[in-house]
């Protein structure tokens, strides 16, 4: 037998087991995180397993490939809007949080191990970011439904705050080991880790899209592996020009999961399981690093250093920042509590290891001892401060049925999912009714894990799943007729045009679109239009009603097919500057 057939079948029992203890996650209450790490620490040198692992390098090149593939995930899965709605906390957080983070924490560790100050600050930047894959496995896997704005802040923030503790350490390393000055040395490092991973992200990520879409691959197999090499592919130019690949691998998944390309859904499927064999394999193979013995020599040291963490560190950091951007009490409780540690710091604790630090040894044991800590207590009562802070929403229905369009380089439309909820406006009536814009189509409906053909008559009900085929620039006409009761105005919408059938009624428009024209409401468009017009209709008529004007654009034979609907740019540019200004002056 050679040792390659041993590596393979010890490789698949290990990833076995992590995903069969994945499945125990929730009954016991712990992240997977700690799941993951107690199957390595079994199968090592310690347990059962008898596995003898000590290659550090080799564990810290596997752990940067996961956590990049990760990372990249999450960058895919982290829409824009989300992006614009909390950049301000959540950048915030990723650097001035994770320096004052790991600022306390370090003077605390250096006072409690007795250490020279210097490396107490090392290893508190070590564990001052929190870990990306535990918050994004919580989140998006254990059920814990948060508002759009908490939930963004703390995925981005995760996402986004490692290169600053990567920076932090090297930096401190290059000062330990080789003499460093702080100054602008440290400067220069952190500028070129930020800014070389913000602009190779996003360069790489708007070629990649293009790429995507352009090259006509053999197998539609290959397309979400053209994505994968894509983002690893940022990764790598970022990393040997000296920047962060960890901030460009994410701000790539970004850019990619933000744009329309082939096979998209398939994508997303193909690399939200490679994110899980990514966590698999690191967390175990960290765990086979480490040697459980050991870690009850400093077991107390590392308890004082966790509990200043959790309880004193990490609020320091997060209190004063949040409280800035207008966050609630509840909600700066539960971003205090979610600062989980994982791989990223056993990842970082490798490097005094690999630098030939005295003292690594300590600190990898502390970290590693640390990090158990931080994810069982504070990941297994995740959940519970969330409601206990009544902070959680309820689920979100989950569709019983996808479609995916496949070739969206030569097809400009997207199939778009809503989930009716009890308040939506288009629940109790008739599709017919709904006034869909000129090139949408709705494709299918779910209800109760049966699919429903489409037709007019059919009446929507709250929780039914409906799959619409739309183009892309009438996306906000559409998202109007699903949302829930009428709470904006219509300066809210686009000013472009929204064409609609001509058999559509006064009343029905009311309803999809909050747009009221002065008639009958039970005429429909084209008698209203008729009934305006001195002679017969013909394409290009308009009919007007104060700011509103109703367009005649398509007609077979005397009938009126399509009708536009507009309000006059010029008013509409104005109430949103009036009310731009009043929000200016509050």
């Amino acid at each position: 037998m050679f040792l390659i057939d041993q590596i393979i079948l010890l490789s698949a029992v290990l990833i076995l087991l992590g995903i069969i203890s994945s499945q125990l996650s929730a009954r016991l209450g712990l992240p997977v995180l700690v799941l993951f790490l107690i199957v390595g620490m079994l199968a090592g040198e310690d347990g059962p397993g008898g596995i003898f692992f000590d290659n550090a390098e080799a564990a810290h090149s596997l752990g940067t490939l996961a956590l990049a593939l990760i990372l990249f995930d999450g960058g895919l899965q982290t829409p824009f809007k989300a992006i614009k709605q909390v950049w301000k906390p959540a950048s915030t957080l990723a650097t001035l949080g994770v320096l004052v983070t790991g600022g306390v924490t370090g003077v605390a560790a250096a006072y409690i191990l007795d250490i020279p100050l210097l490396q107490g600050l090392l290893l508190g930047a070590i564990v001052g970011s929190t870990d990306a894959a535990a918050v994004f496995s919580l989140l998006r896997n254990a059920g814990i439904n948060l508002n759009s704005k908490l939930k963004a802040t703390l995925e981005i923030e995760s996402a986004s705050n490692d290169p600053m503790a990567i920076f932090l350490t090297i930096g401190l390393l290059e000062i330990l080991v080789n003499d460093l000055k702080p100054g602008s040395g440290l400067l220069v490092m952190f500028l070129s880790q930020m800014g070389l991973g913000a602009l190779v992200g996003l360069a790489v990520g708007w070629v990649s899209v293009k790429l995507i879409n352009k090259i006509q691959l053999v197998a539609a197999g290959l397309y979400p592996v053209l994505v994968s090499a894509c983002g690893l592919l940022s990764f790598g130019i970022t990393a040997n020009i000296g920047g962060s690949g960890f901030l460009a691998v994410f701000i790539t998944g970004v850019v990619i999961g933000n744009s329309r390309f082939v096979f998209q859904r398939s994508t997303f499927l193909f690399h939200d399981g490679l994110a899980w064999l990514s966590q698999i394999t690191m967390f175990v193979v960290l765990g086979l690093l480490i040697t459980p013995t050991s870690l009850f020599d400093i077991w107390f040291e590392g308890l004082l250093i966790a509990l200043v963490l959790i309880f004193i560190a990490r609020p320091i950091a997060v209190v004063p920042v949040l409280a800035l951007f207008g966050f609630n009490i509840r909600e700066i409780t539960l971003v205090s509590w979610v600062g989980l540690r994982g791989s990223v710091p056993i990842i970082l604790a490798i490097f005094p290891l690999i630098f030939g630090l005295p003292g690594a040894d300590l600190i990898f044991n502390v970290v590693f001892f640390v990090v158990l800590i931080s994810a069982t207590l504070q990941g297994s009562t995740l959940s519970w401060m969330a409601k206990k802070l009544n902070l959680t929403l309820p689920p979100p229905v989950t569709p019983a049925a996808t479609l995916e369009i496949t070739a969206l380089g030569d097809v400009d439309a997207d199939i778009v999912e809503y989930t009716l909820g009890e308040s939506s406006r288009s629940v109790g009536r008739r599709i017919s009714q709904l006034a869909l814009p000129d090139g949408a189509v709705m494709a299918m409906i779910t209800r109760n894990n049966k699919v429903i053909a489409p037709r007019g008559s059919t009446l929507l009900e709250a929780g039914d799943q409906l799959f619409i085929v739309l183009k892309p620039n009438i996306r906000e006409f559409i998202d109007y007729v699903f949302s829930g009761a009428i709470t904006k105005e219509r300066h809210e919408l686009s000013v472009q045009e929204l064409k609609v059938k001509g058999n559509n009624t006064v009343a029905d428009i009311a309803h999809s679109y909050n747009i009221e024209i002065p008639t009958k409401p039970e005429e429909t468009l084209e008698q209203v239009i008729r009934s305006m017009l001195e002679t017969s209709p013909k394409i290009g008529d308009v009919v007007e009603f104060g700011d509103l004007k109703l367009y005649v654009h398509d007609m077979v034979g005397e009938r009126i097919i399509t009708v536009g609907i507009l309000e006059k740019v010029s008013l509409i540019k104005r109430s949103w500057r009036i009310r731009m200004l009043a929000k200016i002056r509050k």
